[in-house]
């Protein structure tokens, strides 16, 4: 035994495949999920996704939503900002206190 679980990981057109079986509506979603090899949750939650932002749904494996990309991009603006500003205080209090 090795201890360590693998994730599986479902790219988008499967993902889209498996939400329209659910809405053809034939078969209930736990024959779908069974089917599949997936959990029901799985096959509800992608069904959410796709209901709330269809054009950008299932970005992939390490992309971003445009909007969660804005906001990453804007906490490493303010990372720099800061820590340029706490290098300027500290300068400052540098040539404060030597300059006399």
């Amino acid at each position: 035994m090795s201890g360590a679980i693998r994730r599986r990981r479902f790219d988008a057109q499967f993902k889209l495949d498996a939400v329209r079986l659910i809405q053809q509506g034939v078969r209930s979603v736990r024959e779908i999920a069974r089917e599949l090899g997936v959990r029901n949750e799985l096959l509800y939650r992608w069904q959410r996704e796709l209901a709330t932002d269809a054009k950008n749904a299932f970005p992939g494996q390490g992309k971003r939503k445009p909007e969660q990309e804005q906001l990453h991009q804007l906490q490493q603006e303010l990372k720099r900002v800061t820590e340029e500003r706490d290098i300027l205080k500290k300068a400052l209090a540098f040539f404060a206190k030597h300059g006399e």
